[in-house]
């Protein structure tokens, strides 16, 4: 499993674009991991599925509203990082309101998630393989602060505990 000093896998995410712009066409466009996150502080939280209970109601919704502070606290950009497909992720940003504050990046096969360590499988309740729930800071690609939670918790990787650390590592 990934941990503290590591660096990110490499591999790709897929996100939904909304607008043509910045080289970016409409439609899922794929991004390379280390080079997305080359040079930037990056807050990445991970969740087992799109429009599902706590996913929707409590995690997304906690970096939409902090990610005015987590900018100033040194954060330039949120991932919202999940195993479904791009449509489906695109579709739940617009859902959440999260367009210019939280990435919905897709992680349709669980490359992202099996290459960090961080799954969680659910095929026994018809989901297959998840993403497990976390959070990281991530500072040039290198991971600086990972929160896991345990089964069925959200207690470590909401925006509260992002924020706190972003602010601890940026002093």
């Amino acid at each position: 499993m990934i941990k503290v000093g590591d660096k990110l896998p490499a591999g790709t995410l897929n996100e939904f674009i909304e607008v043509e712009g910045n080289g970016c066409s409409i439609g899922p466009n794929t991004f390379d991991v280390q080079k997305e996150s080359a040079g930037k502080t990056i807050a990445i939280f991970g969740l087992p599925g799109a429009f599902t209970p706590t996913c929707s109601a409590k995690h997304v919704p906690g970096y939409v509203a902090r990610f005015d502070e987590l900018k100033a606290a040194g954060v330039d950009e949120i991932w919202c990082v999940s195993v479904n497909d791009a449509f489906v992720m695109g579709a739940w940003g617009r859902d959440q309101h999260s367009g210019g504050k939280v990435r919905m990046m897709a992680d349709g096969s669980a490359d992202f998630a099996k290459a960090t360590g961080l799954t969680l499988d659910l095929t026994a309740k018809g989901m297959g393989l998840r993403s497990a729930r976390y959070s990281m800071l991530v500072k040039d690609g290198v991971v600086k602060a990972l929160n896991l939670e345990g089964p069925g918790k959200f207690e470590v990787s909401d925006a509260e505990t992002m924020l706190r650390q972003a602010k601890e590592i940026s002093a």
